[in-house]
């Protein structure tokens, strides 16, 4: 209960840092390059989500599973989350008038809830602390 627990913390925190990369990201393409919503949504995700992947499967979920087949699974997850959440963005924003920001943080915060639960019963599943990071296993007493 406390590993997975401290699994959670250590998700939400690097899931943080892949925000600050995604919405850095998106601000420097947003207001200095003034490129459309979408692209710029787009490109920032796409970092955030290979920074996130990355970190997270090292340590947090501490996997030495194949990093491809991995990877394919998460491209999986983002063939749904990507279009929906650029729907989202794109009724909220041009639709309604909402502000990029919010809309930008709204898509994050469903993206954290939906991802964290995805990669560890999906992607990582049979994999979770196999790599050179996890604890040992400890050998029953004979």
């Amino acid at each position: 209960m406390k590993k997975e627990l401290l699994r959670t913390v250590k998700y939400v925190l690097i899931a943080a840092s892949a925000g600050l990369i995604e919405i850095g990201s998106f601000t420097l393409m947003n207001e200095l390059f003034h490129w459309n919503y979408w692209l710029s949504y787009l490109i920032a995700l796409v970092l955030s989500v290979l920074w996130n992947f990355t970190i997270n499967r090292r340590y947090t979920f501490k996997s030495a599973s194949n990093v491809p087949k991995a990877m394919l699974l998460v491209f999986a997850y983002y063939c749904v989350f990507t279009p929906l959440s650029t729907l989202l963005e794109h009724f909220l924003t041009e639709r309604l008038g909402w502000n990029e920001y919010l809309v930008t943080a709204i898509n994050m915060i469903l993206n954290l809830a939906t991802e964290f639960p995805y990669q560890r019963f999906v992607v990582f599943r049979k994999t979770i602390d196999t790599n050179e990071l996890a604890e040992p296993q400890e050998k029953p007493a004979e």
